[in-house]
């Protein structure tokens, strides 16, 4: 599944690549560049606007709640979206790229040092140039997957 998701629903995105779905944020102007978009990248469009779920392209999903993880939920009833723990982190919440792994060597001057001391796993986004590791982030965000379940 891949999403693209208007400005309304910014917090969504970064979980959705989080959770390693490929999701464009829509910063344009208009309603139609937005549902054009979806159509071109055959994306399942997801808005809060009545107004644009109301012109039906491909695949559209309107988020009835503004709290994230209602919408979360919502998104696995209607979608079954699937939460594959395999696939946590695998995107750039920034960008949306999938991450690489690199070598702990080559970001040593990339991350605090007691980060470099107690880790060893680390991925970076050839886009943006961000560096990820498995913090306690990570805990955090399985754990309140699973109370969500």
């Amino acid at each position: 599944m891949k999403f693209i998701v208007d400005k309304m629903l910014g917090r969504l995105v970064k979980w959705l690549r989080l959770f390693g779905y490929d999701t464009v944020y829509f910063a344009g102007d208009t309603d139609s560049e937005l549902v054009l978009e979806s159509i071109k990248q055959q994306r399942i469009l997801l808005t809060r606007d009545k107004g644009i779920s109301k012109k039906k392209p491909i695949r559209i999903v309107f988020i009835e709640s503004e709290k994230l993880f209602e919408q979360i939920e919502q998104l696995k009833s209607s979608l079954r979206l699937n939460i594959d723990e395999t696939k946590l982190f695998t995107r750039c919440i920034k960008c949306n790229t999938p991450l690489e792994e690199i070598e702990k060597e080559k970001i040593k001057d990339k991350v605090p040092p007691f980060i470099f001391k107690t880790h060893n796993s680390f991925s970076f986004c050839v886009n943006c140039k961000k560096t990820y590791w498995q913090g306690s982030h990570i805990a955090l965000a399985k754990e309140r997957l699973r109370r969500s379940d």
